[in-house]
């Protein structure tokens, strides 16, 4: 391996968005940081199975209203 090419390989704290917080070791930040996670197993879907729709900028609702016609006849 070569010298003087890899960054610093230290400990750092992890703070998840519920307040929990571990140590783990990383080349983030500088030793002793705090890395605060916005998404985390504790809050993300994928982890959790509780999907929220989102509406950025009107898209859902301009969705809905241009589809909301489209189906099956009663």
């Amino acid at each position: 391996m070569k010298k003087d090419i890899h960054p610093e390989y230290h400990t750092i704290k992890v703070a998840l968005t519920d307040g929990t917080t571990f140590e783990t070791r990383s080349t983030w930040g500088k030793k002793g940081e705090i890395m605060r996670l916005d998404i985390d197993p504790s809050s993300h879907p994928a982890w959790t199975g509780v999907h929220r729709l989102m509406d950025a900028g009107g898209q859902l609702s301009k969705f809905n209203s241009k589809f909301s016609n489209f189906g099956l006849k009663k």
